[in-house]
């Protein structure tokens, strides 16, 4: 069985057909291919036509026998045309001073006339590894660029130009390298974690750990052990030691979503964690220090619960430092073409299906639905229809379980009737706000008295 050959494709080029004829007898048993050319005026050819791991190049040729200014002119056009070309030069004895010159000038080594058939074997076989470390700086230099890039394109993963987002923006902007706490307010679906993930990145711990906790998911049973940890044989079922997430993301940020959720006693017991800026595992005496950032999220009405004894008004002060409210999908109709035509390339790609556009029309569906479900109903949204469009663009027949469903409250009234009109708007607004009329009042630009006269007014 033939050995594997470890070196792909040799160009050599030197006037001489004798040493040509018998490198090439020599290298075509360690080579896939070797081509060789006693006329370096087709090395331009020759590289543009091809690529080679190596290419060995005689200093002297014919025209000019002793000063090698051909050597170092072919040795330039080379590295022109590839920066990366592992260049062996083939030299006679006496121009040694030459070929260091070469080298200096971007050559990887060279070998001397007559050479030795080990010595050039071995002088190829550390030029191919020196191709491949060429190749491998050259893509962590092109990867650390594209993070480069990531890093200063301002919330790559938060799509929006519109007005209530840019105000998104500069609050984190202005809040991310403290440690306050932050607390982010918005329905379910509108990026409240992309939001924290922003924050952390900008923060001054954004080279350390950030853990995310649904609050919502963790049962009554099951907190301390998730948020604080325990020791092995605590409980029943501890067969070993549990760090819990506090501990985890000790030094980086703890992101609890949906903390709205948590029952009082569980309020009690995160707010002393907090304060105390300490946990003690289950089963233990032994509190541990922390160090966090802090942020927290909810879709739920968190001022009113305060008011309604439902949550802690102090754990509240603990954790809203600073309050970002991001805005629903509803309000910020502007994004939605932009968030559509990122989905859509997401999506076309996973499913191999060449649709890169959404016509007008089906736009205009998109930007006149409601979107209860926000960020998140719009994204399953596209996904369900690349999936079963059969076409290259995606139109408002591939929305047809959309415009099913946007018979709801915030359709285009059929009636056009001012009194109605003016009716059903303060009835959603009231709604909306479930009831509170100084929230209500202040969305339809009117005072409480001014409100409630046309509360009055409309028998509502």
């Amino acid at each position: 069985m033939e050995p594997e050959k470890e070196i792909g494709k040799i160009l050599m080029i030197d006037d001489d057909e004798d040493v040509l004829l018998a490198a090439k007898l020599l290298l075509k048993k360690h080579a896939h291919q070797v081509i060789i050319e006693k006329n370096p005026n087709k090395i331009p050819f020759l590289l543009n036509n091809d690529t080679y791991d190596v290419i060995l190049l005689d200093m002297n040729f014919s025209k000019d026998i002793t000063s090698g200014k051909e050597g170092y002119y072919w040795l330039s056009q080379i590295l022109e045309k590839d920066p990366n070309a592992v260049v062996i030069l083939i030299t006679a004895f006496g121009d040694v001073e030459m070929a260091v010159r070469a080298l200096k000038e971007g050559a990887t080594d060279f070998v001397l006339k007559p050479w030795q058939n080990e010595k050039l074997l071995a002088t190829i076989s550390t030029a191919i590894k020196l191709k491949k470390s060429y190749l491998e700086v050259d893509q962590l230099k092109k990867a650390k660029k594209l993070l480069e890039e990531d890093i200063n394109q301002p919330y790559k993963d938060i799509i929006g130009k519109s007005e209530s987002m840019q105000h998104v923006y500069n609050l984190i902007d202005k809040v991310a390298k403290t440690d306050a706490n932050v607390l982010i307010l918005g329905e379910n679906g509108t990026g409240k974690e992309l939001v924290a993930r922003a924050i952390h990145l900008r923060s001054l711990r954004k080279d350390k750990v950030f853990v995310s906790v649904d609050m919502g998911a963790i049962t009554e049973t099951l907190f301390e052990s998730e948020l604080f940890g325990h020791t092995k044989g605590a409980f029943t079922d501890a067969r070993e030691d549990r760090t819990g997430r506090f501990e985890i993301a000790n030094g980086g940020t703890l992101f609890l979503d949906e903390i709205g959720n948590l029952s009082l006693p569980l309020q009690s017991k995160l707010l002393a964690s907090l304060q105390n800026r300490q946990v003690t595992r289950i089963g233990s005496n032994k509190p541990i220090q922390i160090d966090i950032r802090l942020i927290c999220a909810t879709n739920m009405p968190i001022h009113d619960m305060v008011g309604e004894n439902t949550f802690r008004q102090d754990l509240l002060y603990r954790i809203n430092t600073v309050e970002i409210t991001i805005p629903p999908l509803r309000e910020r109709v502007k994004d939605i073409p932009l968030l559509a035509e990122h989905f859509v390339h997401m999506y076309a790609g996973k499913y191999r299906k060449s649709i890169s556009k959404i016509d007008k029309t089906a736009t205009e569906i998109l930007q006149h639905y409601n979107w209860p479900g926000n960020i998140r109903e719009l994204q399953h949204a596209i996904e369900r229809a690349i999936i079963m469009c059969e076409n290259e663009l995606l139109t408002m027949d591939d929305f047809f379980f959309l415009t099913l469903n946007t018979t709801h409250e915030d359709t285009l009234p059929l009636n056009f009737n001012l009194e109605e009109i003016e009716k059903n708007v303060i009835q959603k607004a009231i709604n909306k706000h479930s009831g509170n009329i100084s929230k209500a009042a202040k969305e339809l630009g009117l005072t409480r008295a001014s409100l409630y006269r046309r509360l009055e007014k409309h028998g509502l």
